[in-house]
């Protein structure tokens, strides 16, 4: 924490302000926001407790990918937008993707 400090002395120092830490030997970490991961390759995590509340610290090498949706997508949905939008099932399976599983708005998109 205090470059230059004795670790011990350190220790000795948080214990008396009721602080503990714990090294936590992960080997990846990964942060999932809305759209996206966050992650973080050969970290170092640390759970510091200060006064009853918990705290994780982490660093290492930070990577972001993009999310990947996938739907999974019946025969019977299959069907459905075929019947209703008068299409080949190719077709049919294509607006189901495009809409992410939404078949509704699959069948308005084929019917324009």
């Amino acid at each position: 924490m205090f470059p230059g400090m004795n670790p011990r002395k350190m220790q000795q120092l948080m214990r008396k302000m009721g602080m503990s830490q714990v090294e936590i030997p992960a080997t990846e970490v990964i942060i999932r926001t809305p759209d996206k991961e966050l992650v973080i390759t050969e970290p170092q995590v640390a759970k510091v407790n200060m006064m009853g509340q918990d705290t994780i610290q982490i660093t290492g090498n930070i990577h972001e990918r993009e999310l990947s949706v996938s739907v999974d997508i019946s025969e019977d949905d299959v069907k459905t937008v075929m019947e209703q939008a008068n299409v080949s099932e190719e077709k049919a399976r294509e607006a189901i993707e495009k809409h992410k599983g939404d078949l509704a708005e699959a069948i308005m998109s084929l019917q324009e």
